[in-house]
């Protein structure tokens, strides 16, 4: 073969392979009639700089279209264009006019992105997304592998990439505020913290240009790869100093100590309903890679957002698996939490089944074995899966665990039958599988919603910048503003917040399951009102770094309760032990104000417990979410070498909410939990 020929390349492995002599292409269509493969010269260039087409009898093996391509090599920008019937009404929507991802491309260059071109009528090659070559084993990761901490010595902190960093008072340099050199930055803070995991909120290229009006989609549930991370959080903006800096930040947290989970959106893409553009899996396959309605005419929406990736179809099982394996063996991260995962469960009509295929291969990938499986347990179209999730190694986000706790601090009558379970693990959810209690990860808020602060600030959401009528985001916060609408200078008010917040996070940090906790929370982040900030990629939604200083004494609270959680204190041999391997050991009693007597009835509005060891009481936790102090008894400590100390009271400021040096010893039977508190005493 001589030097330099086009040749006809192999289908295997799937996207653009790089050798010493060229690149081999491959992309799968099985309808299509025609592909070409574009190849540009910059991210500047306004048109491809070759155009090769595949002729179906050499370059076509089933339904892979592939070539080889000689003395190219990484860097080298490439797109498709696929020819092919044009017919909605059997869910056929190919159209020669657009230009296409590679949908295993591992980068994207964006520089020329138009969502407009892609959706509209005609030609979009002058402002179209391109794939990049890369060649991922140029990277040194000096010995690096993913950490594989326990779930139960988990602490999860919910982060945004950029708003974690871009507000000016991070303190970082222009360019490198809401990147990943910004989070690598900002590691001794976490460590600070005691977090054990950051949960990355999407990271997959996504589409910032899918928002309403002139805003922008700050979210970035809008993934247009499954392989590529995203530039806009790159400092060089450059689709392959991106892959490296991406690579610097998970090596730099695996050096400190800290898992790095990815928020992943495997049940929907950027392309949208029938008026979206055309980036991709619309122009390569329409049926095989999305859910189609009966008349196959219209896309089946169980995502709210008009359309559903056709996850249980042979070829988009394969593309999610090996997007997974990509991500934990080229870029070693930890872990990933699946948004809407209970679309997963549904086979190509919608409907849901046991054991579904995709599961089945996650849940039995070997490259995936040591891998953080955590599943959001619903969907847009009503299936609601938290505690019947399928697959022994899939823990969830326990909506239950949120609404019961957010009830429970806001004093709504029965309240208190169900917050016994969330303490103890969810074992009303979990239990008949023998599911360990790190299933459950806690949590009290997360992107989605209110933050802490405005979840005690506000009554209802304030989303009319979103520039939706108000009518997005959940009408239903559980939520209660403590006597006032928003921001107030009344101190009654604004006391009552901070012990809210506190019991808050006391009860998501000792709780048994994995906790998780929100950016910004542990200093009070606001984003006045607004529960379902998407698309507000400012102010709004950055974490204000002026507000760690303004609250330092929550940040303390938080940075206790998670120390104080992962070793619980010294027994009285000395040992130090989490609060999970004292629960291993221990016998717990339940009471109310009184003595073995839990009050679970509808009115009841206080809850305490007591863990046994066989040398004594271990702790004591006394919850009071009514609106006057409560006198709790307090049992005895039969072992003279034993007595009680207060480490926690949330009616305390700081730093008394938290006493780190077990200062305050309780000599009494009795002990008066002011209102809506939260206290806990140590036996020592």
């Amino acid at each position: 073969m001589t030097p330099g020929t086009i040749r006809a390349g192999s289908a295997f492995p799937l996207g653009a392979t790089s050798s010493g002599s060229g690149v081999n292409f491959s992309v799968f269509s099985s309808l299509a009639h025609g592909v070409q493969l574009l190849l540009f010269d910059t991210e500047d260039s306004a048109s491809a700089g070759r155009v090769i087409e595949l002729d179906p009898e050499v370059n076509r093996t089933g339904h892979y279209w592939h070539v080889f391509v000689p003395d190219i090599g990484p860097g080298q920008l490439y797109a498709y264009r696929v020819a092919g019937p044009y017919a909605p009404e059997l869910g056929l929507r190919f159209d020669r006019d657009k230009v296409l991802l590679d949908p295993y491309g591992k980068a994207v260059s964006a520089r020329r992105y138009d969502r407009a071109a892609a959706a509209g009528r005609g030609d979009n090659e002058t402002s179209c997304m391109r794939s990049v070559i890369v060649d991922l084993e140029r990277y040194d990761w000096q010995g690096d592998q993913p950490l594989e901490i326990p779930f139960r010595e988990t602490v999860i902190y919910e982060m945004h990439v950029g708003g974690f960093t871009r507000h000016p008072s991070s303190g970082l340099a222009d360019d490198k505020r809401g990147t990943y050199e910004g989070v690598v930055a900002k590691i001794p803070y976490l460590l600070e913290l005691g977090i054990t995991a950051v949960e990355l909120m999407p990271v997959f290229q996504f589409d910032w240009q899918d928002a309403p009006g002139n805003r922008e989609n700050y979210w970035g549930y809008s993934p247009v790869s499954f392989f590529a991370p995203h530039l806009g959080y790159s400092c060089s903006k450059a689709p392959l100093p991106c892959l490296d800096e991406f690579r610097d930040m998970v090596k730099a947290l695996h050096r400190a100590g800290i898992e790095i989970i990815l928020d992943v959106v495997y049940n929907h893409t950027a392309e949208g309903g029938e008026d979206g553009p055309t980036l991709c899996f619309k122009g390569l396959d329409n049926p095989t890679y999305y859910m189609l309605s009966g008349d196959r005419s219209r896309y089946a929406d169980f995502t709210g957002t008009g359309h559903t990736l056709n996850v249980n179809e042979a070829v988009v099982r394969r593309l999610i698996v090996d997007s997974l394996k990509h991500w934990v063996s080229a870029m070693h991260v930890d872990g990933f939490r699946f948004d809407l995962a209970s679309v997963l469960s549904r086979d190509e009509t919608g409907t849901p089944v046991v054991k579904a295929p995709v599961l089945w291969d996650i849940d039995s990938d070997p490259t995936l074995a040591g891998t953080k499986l955590i599943a959001e347990a619903w969907d847009a179209g009503g299936l609601y899966q938290v505690g019947s999730f399928s697959g022994d190694r899939w823990k969830e986000w326990n909506g239950r665990f949120r609404d019961d706790v957010r009830s429970f601090i806001k004093s709504d009558p029965g309240a208190v039958r169900k917050l016994q379970q969330r303490l103890l693990g969810s074992p009303d959810l979990y239990a008949q599988k023998a599911y360990p209690p790190e299933q459950s990860i806690n949590f009290v808020t997360c992107h989605d919603g209110f933050t802490l602060n405005d979840l005690v600030s506000f009554n209802q959401k304030h989303n009319e910048r979103n520039g939706e009528g108000n009518r997005d985001g959940m009408s239903d916060n559980v939520s209660w503003n403590c006597g006032a609408e928003g921001a107030t200078d009344d101190p009654e008010i604004t006391v009552l917040r901070e012990r809210q917040i506190r019991n808050a996070l006391a009860l998501t940090l000792l709780s048994i399951g994995t906790p998780m906790i929100m950016m910004g929370d542990e200093c009070r982040r606001t984003q006045n009102g607004n529960n379902n900030a998407y698309c507000q990629n400012n102010e709004t939604s950055w974490l204000n770094w002026e507000l760690s200083s303004e609250n330092g004494g929550l940040r303390r609270y938080v940075a206790e309760l998670i120390k104080l959680r992962k070793g619980f204190g010294a027994s009285a041999r000395g040992e130090h032990l989490s609060l999970r391997e004292v629960l291993d050991r221990a016998h717990i009693e339940w009471h109310g104000v009184n003595l073995c007597a839990p009050d679970l009835s509808n009115d009841s509005r206080s809850l305490s417990a007591t863990a046994f060891e066989q040398a004594g009481p271990v702790f004591h936790l006394m919850l009071n979410a009514y609106w006057e102090p409560l006198r709790f008894a307090v049992p005895s400590v039969a072992e003279k070498t034993l007595s009680w100390f207060r480490i926690v009271d949330t009616f305390q400021a700081s730093p008394l909410d938290i006493l780190d040096g077990l200062r305050e010893a309780v000599a009494e039977f009795a002990y008066e939990v002011q209102p809506r508190s939260i206290v806990l005493l140590i036996g020592i």
